[in-house]
């Protein structure tokens, strides 16, 4: 906001000082894009945040503890901007995100704790010893699930390509949040619990100011006890009659202060009394709205969702029971979809980098002959700037022609070049617009000859090219020619849009060609021509004049016409110390060719890149089709190809996030067993992860989403996220045990009691993350497979953790009894 403050400053002053024709017009302010960005992300953690505590009304049914848990939110937001502060995290698209990302499992730690409390004041807990009982018997559990989600961000650091560099912002902002909230639930949560809070004594407001002076004012007491000394004196005491004369001004100016402060206090006290009176008004006035009119509404949508849950609340015991009597029958119904998705609809995903972000801008450059003026260039590009800005949807253009000083250009930037920048409408979906207004502007340069094009985009994040291929080999010419067969070649492969080589059509130039056996006859030395020649045409500084201190170089050469036309180049005189003159022509050929436009070296090797962008299809596909094509190519033996851009920058990326997946399912691992101190608990609470994947993969294929970074990362926070649910279950499940219940009956009981929280934690979290996985706004390409990700395995992992981790749990642990706290040494059977 700053920044567009001063540069409004900064072209308001520019203009006020121009001539009258000439206006200042902003091209192109990406901050725009990246303040639009933010607002989308703050919208939809707010609107997260929202749907979430509706939920927690309908599950608790109860305003004040509604209002208990909801206040872990903005709690855990305001605490978690210190640290952010503290290791320089700004709120950019990615920390925002990870508010946004974090805000519905803010409320997690905040619902079980809260559940925990009020399920043991309804056995008859009094109010501190149910908050006691409550805390102790789940904070363990929800320290070790805060802690595992905390862990998966470790791995992050070993995150290599574009992933390490993107997604430290929001790991830290993610980390912060959930300590924050950590504190917030083992804290502030059981002290507001076990409080009857009680809004409506605010204090005697009605009392007088007199009253309220006399008790607050020392002054007065002090002015009290000074009268009563000075009584004490006899009426004909010198010293009462001193005392009298010195202090009557002090008591005249104690009265008349007195007085003032008596009239600021009586109106301070009426406006207090008017506000809380307004207040109470309008407390009155909600509380009649609530009772009267939304009460009734909210209730009958509470009744109908309690009437629900009721009956999944009985049903769930028999379904327990059903899984406990066939355990295998149920391992076989999970284990079959995990095959399925994993086997079957995995490799269908299409594979990419990142999704491209639509900024409502993009760049066309336009490419003529080499050589071409730009007078030539700019009289060529006009009809088409003609044709962009007619577009209904096109807001204006720019253009530069030639080479843009200003700029860091390539070296295929010249006169013969030109870029066009498109700006689209502010209103309206900009990827809609933006995909309307290139097949439109493609469309229509196909009716210009002799132009080349390329459509780029403003970096928001430092990619390469989706599609480039390398082809490596030292003869320019064979390169020229293998670079234009495979641009040929990969304009007919489907989602290749855009293809150019870096290897155009040369310069012209003037080649002689040195016969060695006529300068061998004539006693020539071809170093010495060839020098000779040199510096007839560019010419030779051969000396240099002095002016004050400045040096001016003296050149020698032949005169302009001399060198004009290739018939007067031929018969420049190379032997001028001879006694017969012997012209050019006599001992080499001259030829006009095509130069190269560059000499480009990767390695050092010549190479020739090719690029393409993606349209319609994702980058893994269109990578494999682009190395059938090139390996069908005629190319010299010593030629080699290789595909780089950003299909190289995916595969370093994706193999870091795969490795960074196992690492952090190996410290959630570590985090549960030092929690349970066992090896087999956090091995049966890790069954959850894969039964996330399932929905995962179902929901990538239906929706059409490719695996990207975005989505390994949704990935990995799951692999954190799922397995808390579970750990509640099983640590409950091991204290009922503890206190001597059979293991069939404590599974039983202990799913039963933690259902609530179960369901309550994972509609916060999925409804806290539905307005950013419905992609709306900009910037919202990024976010949206992440929040697909995260909701899809979620959902799936807590489904089946409801009824396969008790039967997981029910195969695995042998004992029919654990061994009760403080009974450690004792024998376990």
């Amino acid at each position: 906001f700053r920044a567009q403050m001063m540069l409004k400053q900064m072209t308001d002053y520019i203009s006020y000082h121009l001539p009258g024709d000439i206006q200042i017009h902003l091209l192109s302010d990406h901050s725009l894009f990246i303040e639009k960005s933010i607002d989308e992300v703050k919208e939809t953690a707010l609107i997260g945040g929202v749907l979430a505590v509706i939920v927690l009304f309908f599950f608790l049914n109860n305003l004040s503890n509604t209002v208990i848990v909801g206040l872990a939110i903005p709690i855990s937001i305001i605490a978690t901007f210190a640290p952010m502060r503290l290791f320089d995290v700004s709120l950019n698209i990615m920390s925002l995100g990870g508010l946004a990302l974090g805000i519905g499992m803010l409320v997690d730690n905040s619902i079980v704790v809260t559940e925990s409390i009020f399920r043991c004041r309804e056995e008859g807990d009094g109010f501190i010893q149910s908050v006691i009982r409550g805390v102790s018997e789940v904070g363990a559990a929800v320290t070790a699930s805060t802690l595992t989600t905390i862990a998966v961000f470790f791995p992050m650091v070993f995150v290599q390509g574009v992933a390490g560099q993107i997604f430290g912002d929001l790991a830290l902002t993610v980390v912060f949040s959930l300590l924050a909230s950590l504190g917030v639930a083992l804290f502030f949560i059981p002290m507001l619990a076990s409080r009857r809070i009680n809004l409506s004594p605010l204090g005697n407001i009605h009392q007088s100011p007199e009253t309220f002076f006399t008790k607050f004012d020392s002054i007065t007491q002090f002015m009290v006890s000074l009268r009563a000394w000075k009584n004490s004196f006899p009426n004909t005491s010198a010293t009462k009659k001193f005392l009298f004369a010195v202090l009557t001004p002090v008591w005249l100016l104690y009265i008349f202060t007195r007085f003032l402060i008596f009239l600021a206090l009586n109106l301070i006290s009426k406006l207090l009394t008017f506000l809380f009176f307004l207040i109470g008004g309008l407390a009155t006035l909600l509380s009649l709205l609530w009772e009267k009119v939304l009460f009734r509404i909210a209730n009958f949508f509470v009744n109908w969702f309690n009437r629900g849950y009721q009956k999944i609340y009985n049903i769930y015991p028999s379904i327990i029971e059903w899984a406990l009597t066939n355990r295998f029958a149920v391992m076989a119904l999970a284990i079959i979809p995990f095959l399925i998705a994993t086997l079957v609809l995995l490799p269908r995903l299409g594979r990419e980098l990142i999704p491209e972000v639509h900024q409502g801008e993009f760049n066309v450059e336009l490419s003529l002959s080499i050589g071409t003026p730009v007078e030539t260039t700019v009289n060529v590009i006009t009809p088409i700037e003609e044709l962009i800005l007619a577009h209904p949807d096109v807001e204006k253009i720019s253009t530069v022609a030639g080479v843009d000083l200003t700029k860091v250009t390539d070296s295929e930037a010249g006169e013969h070049t030109a870029s066009i920048t498109v700006t689209l409408r502010p209103d309206g979906n900009p990827a809609e617009m933006e995909e309307r207004v290139l097949e439109y502007i493609r469309g229509e340069l196909q009716n210009f000859s002799g132009i080349t094009y390329k459509i780029s985009r403003p970096v928001l994040f430092s990619f390469k090219t989706p599609v480039e291929v390398e082809i490596r080999g030292y003869n320019l010419t064979e390169l020229t020619r293998v670079s234009r067969q495979a641009v040929q070649a990969l304009s007919g492969v489907p989602g290749l849009t855009d293809v150019k080589s870096t290897l155009q059509r040369g310069n012209p130039e003037v080649q002689i060609v040195y016969d060695r056996k006529r300068l061998a006859y004539y006693g020539l030395n071809i170093l010495d021509i060839a020098n000779l020649v040199r510096n007839k045409v560019l010419g030779d500084v051969a000396t240099e004049f002095k002016k004050e201190d400045r040096r001016i170089d003296i050149r020698v050469k032949v005169r302009d016409q001399d060198k004009a036309t290739i018939a007067r180049l031929r018969r420049l005189d190379v032997n001028p110390n001879g006694d017969v003159p012997i012209p050019l022509e006599s001992v080499a050929r001259i030829e006009i060719r095509e130069g190269p436009s560059e000499i480009r070296r990767i390695d050092q090797q010549r190479a020739a890149v090719i690029m393409a962008n993606l349209s319609g299809r994702d980058l893994a596909s269109v990578s494999a089709d682009v190395y059938q094509v090139i390996n069908a190519l005629d190319m010299p033996p010593d030629f080699t190809f290789e595909i780089t851009g950003q299909n190289k920058e995916m595969e370093v990326s994706l193999n870091s996030l795969r490795l960074a997946l196992l690492l952090a399912i190996f410290m959630v691992y570590i985090v549960m067993a030092s929690q349970f101190e066992s090896f087999i608990h956090p091995f049966v609470i890790l069954f959850t992860v894969p039964f996330a994947l399932i929905g995962v993969v179902l929901v990538l294929w239906l929706a059409g989403i490719a695996m990207n970074v975005m989505v390994f990362l949704g990935l990995i926070m799951l692999a954190g996220i799922v397995v808390n649910n579970a750990i509640v279950l099983v640590d409950y499940i091991n204290q009922l045990r503890r206190k001597g219940l059979p293991k069939n009956e404590a599974i039983k009981q202990a799913g039963q009691a933690r259902l609530r929280p179960i369901l309550m934690t994972t509609t916060t979290t999925v409804l806290a993350l539905l307005p950013m996985a419905l992609g709306l706004g900009e910037g919202a390409e990024i976010r949206t497979p992440m929040a697909v990700t995260v909701i899809a395995g979620l959902v799936s992992a807590t489904v089946l953790t409801l009824v396969v981790i008790p039967t997981v749990y029910a195969i695995f642990e042998r004992r029919e009894a654990l061994v009760p706290a403080g009974d450690e040494g004792k024998d376990e059977r």
